[in-house]
């Protein structure tokens, strides 16, 4: 049965309901989700997706909460945004929504899936040298396809291992080495960093006391690149991280943005060409702007660089834009409780994380991982 509400009578506040001539957008999607209040409800697709969702879709045409004051009288704004929305959708579909994310439950290579893997985690347990358990017997891997990295996304309540993860990747003690298990990396065991693997924190790393330049070129410096050719790379780095090689290449850190800062500090990773890349949270701290600016970049680098990146956030909708596959994690000891696959984006991250079928299953998880956040740790 539908839940479709009437055209509203003569004198009903158009904005409490569908006008009677707007489109009819019966089925096409969802623009929000709510609990739901009723056994009878119908789950969204979304919900049935990702476990233990506790919420159901609502149509677009149904009733909606009273308008907010100075809200118009007459129609016109609604059945405008309605038949936009219904003509966007209907040119370009969105790539992510909750028919298109598959829940991934063996632990196998994908078809045409070079052996081995990129990196693989067998059964790895990690306890800290005061007795704390960050992760349990933690098993996944990701795929070794030919002129493809993928993207994995960690979320999690705090303090589930999911910066234990990345370090244990990165070779950086005192994460490194793992208490039990194996971690590798192309099939040999992690024996500490390498070059084959870059990391970008939350933090904005760069020395202070050198320039734009010189802190992008400072990996190349330490492995004995001639000045001129680790500079002239530097610049083509500078440029490709959406920074001004000849206006920024002078500055110092103190001059800089911190969208700028971490620019800097990305750039200073690619520059390396590394297989893998390790980032941590590395937008937490920037504006919502600049940190849309920054996922399309970064969507943008990987495709080109074809590297695998591990990105940690606490962000879901940033999670499920940037992702080919979302691992999910328990309360601490971290436990990967579920791997979601994900279509990768096709559009700005500011207009794609507003779509419905996008905020379907951002939802979904948010109702799962709301309910991990209320689980307490256990041993």
């Amino acid at each position: 049965m539908s839940n479709a509400a009437p055209p509203p009578s003569s004198g009903t506040d158009p904005l409490a309901g569908t006008p009677a001539d707007a489109p009819d957008l019966e089925g096409a999607g969802t623009t929000n989700a709510v609990p739901a209040t009723s056994s009878e409800s119908s789950p969204s697709p979304a919900a049935e997706r990702v476990k233990d969702s506790t919420r159901v879709a609502v149509p677009l045409n149904a009733p909606e909460a009273p308008p907010l004051p100075g809200a118009p009288e007459t129609g016109g704004v609604r059945k405008w945004l309605l038949h936009r929305l219904q003509r966007r959708r209907d040119a370009e579909p969105s790539t992510i929504s909750p028919a298109t994310v598959r829940e991934v439950h063996e632990n196998v290579p994908a078809e045409g899936a070079a052996r081995p893997p990129v990196i693989e985690f067998r059964n790895v347990t990690k306890i800290y040298d005061d007795g704390h358990l960050a992760i349990k017997d933690v098993t996944f891997h990701v795929d070794n396809i030919e002129e493809k990295g993928e993207f994995v996304t960690l979320l999690g309540p705090s303090g589930c291992g999911k910066s234990t993860i990345l370090r244990l990747i990165a070779g950086l003690t005192p994460q490194y080495p793992a208490t039990s298990g194996e971690v590798l990396v192309m099939g040999a065991p992690v024996q500490g960093p390498g070059a084959d693997r870059g990391m970008v924190f939350q933090d904005y790393t760069a020395f202070d006391n050198r320039t734009v330049l010189d802190n992008v070129a400072f990996g190349l410096e330490c492995q004995g690149v001639d000045r001129d050719e680790r500079y002239e790379r530097a610049r083509e780095t500078i440029g490709k991280v959406g920074l001004d090689a000849k206006r920024d290449q002078y500055k110092f850190p103190h001059q800089l943005s911190g969208g700028m800062r971490q620019r800097v500090a990305i750039a200073g990773t690619l520059i390396l060409r590394p297989k893998i890349i390790l980032m941590d949270e590395p937008f937490g701290a920037l504006d919502p702007a600049t940190r849309y600016r920054m996922q399309d970049l970064l969507v943008g680098l990987w495709r080109e660089l074809e590297a695998t990146i591990f990105f940690v956030t606490h962000s879901i909708e940033e999670a499920v834009y940037l992702g080919d596959r979302t691992l999910i994690f328990s309360p601490g000891p971290g436990r990967l409780i579920e791997q979601l696959e994900v279509p990768a984006p096709d559009r700005p991250a500011k207009v794609m994380q507003r779509e419905p079928e996008f905020l379907d299953v951002v939802f979904a998880i948010k109702d799962m991982v709301e309910k991990l956040d209320s689980v307490p740790a256990t041993p």
